[in-house]
């Protein structure tokens, strides 16, 4: 499987790529894991301008059969199981192409909400888009090892 996490904004922070590269260190037995970071906008200023800006660079970033998934805070939420299992769905289905978006400060525009095939939610509680990006990463791992019924799970 080939997974894309397209992301809104650099990691600025060093404990958030640090984790993000241990994560991502971890996923490579697993799938192919690529990060596309797109320039994040000021939301301060005119934050219906930065969001479709954002919007634009997100679209322009997921690869052509791309099965999509926005994170969303509003959206569904499920357990690590089920996550792992709806990975599981998609790759015998023969998704092999994944691509995740995470948004930035102001979340997603309308348009790349649009495009997704699906949204999840990693929780109903507020997150920034920084650890976000991390604890994706972390499920992803997770589901991975779930599937395959291998120790880490609990």
């Amino acid at each position: 499987m080939h997974i894309t996490v397209i992301a809104v904004g650099k990691l600025k922070e060093r404990h958030y790529a640090q984790a993000c590269a241990e994560y991502l260190k971890r996923l490579g037995p697993y799938a192919k894991v690529d990060i596309v970071e797109v320039p994040d906008r000021d939301v301060t200023r005119d934050e219906t301008r930065a969001l479709a800006e954002e919007g634009r660079a997100i679209l322009k970033s997921i690869p052509g059969q791309a099965h999509v998934v926005v994170l969303d805070p509003a959206a569904t939420q499920c357990t690590s199981e089920q996550f792992s299992g709806k990975l599981d769905e998609l790759a015998l289905q023969g998704s092999s192409a994944l691509t995740f978006v995470v948004g930035g400060a102001a979340g997603l525009s309308g348009e790349v909400r649009a495009r997704a095939d699906e949204s999840l939610s990693l929780g109903l509680m507020t997150y920034p888009h920084q650890l976000a990006r991390v604890m994706l990463l972390e499920q992803l791992y997770r589901a991975f090892r779930i599937s395959r019924k291998e120790p880490y799970h609990r």
